[in-house]
């Protein structure tokens, strides 16, 4: 039988998988096929790490890795995808917002329908306060133009690869990752499903609105240079807007002799340039942080433990 590998990244999630493991084993007992659960366990404060080894002792077909430290649910996503044996791969959270009750119509399409790939789109956003859904809109639209990375609004981390498609994603070495958009820029036949939004089965969301917005910048930067080419236009736009107004007051002083306005105008043109030069360089700097990160290669994760207390570390 198929063996399908399930990720799990999880930070502070206690509660909810004990209701996670039930519900998916109730599905995969459905499937007629092999499973793994792996839970990844992204420095948790909580007892994450000792549920984890709770379940594995009931079960081994549950696995966990924890890292030494936090290191976001980008560095659990990969570990998870490297540690991962089966033929297919899913990526869940363990909060159930990722209906398991796809994964059957899921594994349809990527065994019998000739797809890659199947993944998830939320259809709506309730339960999210307007603002920060407004910007998620944005944002999808803004990296769909600007990139070429293909990222659907709405897409959720929550889908199920064949190994073919894992081993393209985990070819993908960089150290600042957006997996929304690698998995859209390695390509491959993908089928989506689309469900209502889903309220968590227990907890706290771990995404504050700053976090997603940073998230945010961290993926237009990974996949696309545009915001240094505006820049550019910025200034050009500028030295422009500049020498027209140079011509515009000589012709006035020498025409109508009438001088040009002194101090309140010299200050509004020096902050409006200054605005333009530090946004520049902040761009700038955006960029170069994420390549000087990229040079130091210091692994993406360090593992503290496993459930065959390999330990180690891991970025190829």
């Amino acid at each position: 039988m198929d063996l399908i590998s399930i990720v799990v990244p999880c930070y502070n999630e206690e509660e909810t998988i004990p209701a996670f493991y039930k519900e998916v084993t109730g599905v995969m007992k459905k499937m007629n096929v092999e499973f793994e659960i792996i839970i990844i366990d992204d420095g948790s404060k909580d007892k994450t790490l000792e549920t984890a080894k709770q379940l594995r002792k009931q079960d081994k077909r549950v696995r966990y890795i924890s890292f030494s430290r936090n290191f976001g649910k980008e560095a659990g996503m990969l570990a998870g995808l490297q540690a991962a044996k089966g033929d297919y791969v899913a990526v869940m959270d363990a909060d159930l917002q990722d209906p398991p009750s796809l994964l059957p119509e899921m594994y349809e399409a990527v065994t019998s329908g000739g797809y890659d790939c199947a993944a998830t789109r939320r259809t709506n956003r309730k339960g999210e306060p307007p603002v920060r859904s407004f910007f998620a809109r944005m944002f999808y639209k803004i990296i769909n133009k600007i990139s070429d990375a293909n990222i659907v609004d709405g897409a959720r981390d929550f889908r199920l690869m064949k190994r073919r498609m894992v081993d393209a994603v985990l070819q993908l070495g960089e150290y600042n990752r957006f997996s929304k958009g690698i998995f859209g820029w390695v390509g491959f036949k993908t089928k989506w499903f689309e469900y209502v939004n889903v309220e968590r089965v227990a907890g706290q969301t771990k995404w504050s609105f700053w976090k997603l917005f940073k998230y945010s910048f961290e993926g237009i930067m990974a996949f696309s240079t545009t915001p240094l080419y505006i820049s550019s236009v910025m200034g050009f736009i500028v030295c422009i807007a500049a020498f027209i107004m140079a011509c515009f007051y000589a012709i006035k002083a020498l025409i109508f002799g009438d001088p040009a306005a002194g101090f309140p105008t010299m200050v509004c043109i020096m902050l409006f340039l200054g605005g333009i030069q530090l946004i520049g360089i902040g761009v700038l700097g955006m960029y170069l942080s994420k390549t000087y990160l990229e040079t130091k290669r210091r692994p993406i994760y360090i593992i503290r433990e496993s459930e065959d207390d390999s330990g180690g570390n891991d970025r190829d």
